[in-house]
């Protein structure tokens, strides 16, 4: 999840429903423990680093136990930065402690896909 590919053929306003609407199917699948769905959601640069749905899950239980078994999640700011789209996420563990990522997002023939997520420290920016 920590890999950056093209994002060739970006739209001129970014489609910000269709990429909450991934990102958000992705926690769902998450909270189903369901690694192959959740790995359909990634760009052919992580699935070529992960290789298998259970990598990718195991990675993500591992590193990232609050994406895993996410509480609340609120998708805040959409921006492109260097030919790349990022949706902030902010993401509530199940004791309510609080997260930031940046989801680096890139458009391919199978529609938005997950390249990337990249935490943010809260300082980087004003909540």
């Amino acid at each position: 999840m920590l890999v950056g590919a093209s994002a060739a053929g970006l739209r001129a306003e970014p489609p910000a429903d269709a990429i909450r609407g991934v990102i958000g199917a992705q926690f769902d699948a998450f909270r189903a423990q369901d690694e192959a769905t959740a790995f359909t959601f990634a760009s052919p640069a992580i699935k070529g680093i992960f290789q298998t749905p259970r990598n990718f899950g195991v990675m993500v239980r591992n590193g990232y136990p609050m994406i895993w078994a996410p509480g609340d999640v609120e998708f805040l700011g959409l921006r492109e930065e260097r030919g790349f789209l990022y949706q902030r996420v902010r993401v509530a563990d199940r004791a309510g402690e609080v997260f930031f990522f940046d989801y680096e997002m890139v458009e391919s023939e199978a529609g938005w896909q997950i390249n990337g997520v990249f935490p943010v420290k809260s300082t980087d920016f004003g909540v």
